[in-house]
């Protein structure tokens, strides 16, 4: 997949799915399919002019640009980039959001940058989107204004079988109350925190759970702070170095059950949040490593206990409560 947020390093022509993306859920992928049909297609018949699949989203999040405070992220870069191209998108051009690309106004919008610059054949959006100053344009005036220039533009409501809506907010709101069955349903997938092995204090070791210490993103979004049973995965390594570390599990390898501890660690007096991870029935060096750790269920809201041995008791019913539930 080509990565550009350059306008003058992009590949045309192109079919354009419209939006920020963030979490790349069930609903986004609703929005993308439609553009993956010209990955096998040409203009008038000619197989040297490709039409790229492209996703376009814009780098910072609007909402961070204006409001100058640095938003979390379902999706960080890296992860957004492993889901696309897993989908089969071509291209992901993220458009610098500017105070001149703030300032165009929805036809502007659409005839210099959709026509003139990405050379769009078609566009594909969700329902609520909104573009233009002020955020003005609508969905529905986009399609307005592409059909006067021959584009077609393809809306979709996000909405799965049983009619629940699917929004980048809905995942937000079930991750902070623990809900991890909704937030999965609604991505179309496991909740992932991606990050490399660091060296902690060693409590696990001491109270007979070795943990990982994973140094997560500072702008990934957390779910609320408690004990999870997870699934871990070893990520390859990365061979884009723009983009920070990989978060692709390496490929032909089985996940490793495990439990997660995110939270502050009242019991020995924490003062910061870590996320430690222990591996039922393994053992080894991780130092270093990229781990994936996927949300397979919430197990209870982080405590303090009143000894190390009633911590670790509890550690041991954690384990034995996630053993069950991948046996």
């Amino acid at each position: 997949m080509w990565i550009t947020s350059s306008i003058a390093t992009v590949l045309t022509p192109t079919a354009v799915a419209l939006g920020n993306f963030d979490g790349v859920h069930q609903g986004h992928r609703q929005v993308i399919q439609p553009v993956l049909a010209f990955n096998h297609s040409a203009i008038d018949g000619d197989l040297a002019s490709p039409v790229y699949s492209t996703v376009v989203t814009f780098h910072p999040h609007p909402q961070e640009f204006f409001s100058g405070q640095p938003r979390t992220l379902l999706t960080p870069l890296p992860e957004k980039i492993v889901q696309l191209d897993a989908m089969g998108v071509k291209q992901l051009v993220m458009l610098p959001f500017d105070r001149a690309l703030a300032a165009l106004t929805p036809k502007q919008f659409v005839q210099e940058i959709l026509v003139e610059q990405l050379q769009v054949c078609k566009i594909s959006i969700g329902s609520d989107f909104r573009f233009g100053r002020n955020r003005a344009g609508t969905a529905e005036e986009l399609k307005a204004i592409a059909a006067a220039a021959g584009i077609e533009v393809i809306i979709t409501a996000l909405k799965l079988l049983d009619e629940k809506r699917i929004s980048s907010s809905a995942i937000r709101e079930a991750l902070q109350a623990g809900d991890v069955a909704l937030a999965n349903y609604l991505l179309g997938r496991p909740y992932t925190l991606v990050g490399t092995v660091i060296k902690g204090q060693q409590l696990g070791n001491t109270l007979g759970f070795p943990t990982a210490n994973l140094q997560l993103p500072l702008e990934k979004c957390l779910p609320r702070s408690g004990v999870y049973a997870v699934r871990v995965h070893w990520c390859e390594k990365s061979d884009r170095a723009s983009t920070g570390l990989s978060v692709r599990p390496q490929p032909g390898t089985a996940f490793q059950p495990g439990v997660m501890n995110l939270g502050y660690r009242p019991t020995v007096n924490g003062t910061h949040l870590v996320a430690e991870v222990h591996l039922l029935n393994w053992s080894g060096n991780l130092y270093g490593q990229v781990l994936s750790v996927s949300l397979e269920r919430f197990l209870r809201p982080e405590q303090k206990f009143e000894s190390l041995d009633a911590l670790k008791a509890q550690i041991q019913a954690d384990c034995d409560a996630a053993e069950a539930i991948f046996d």
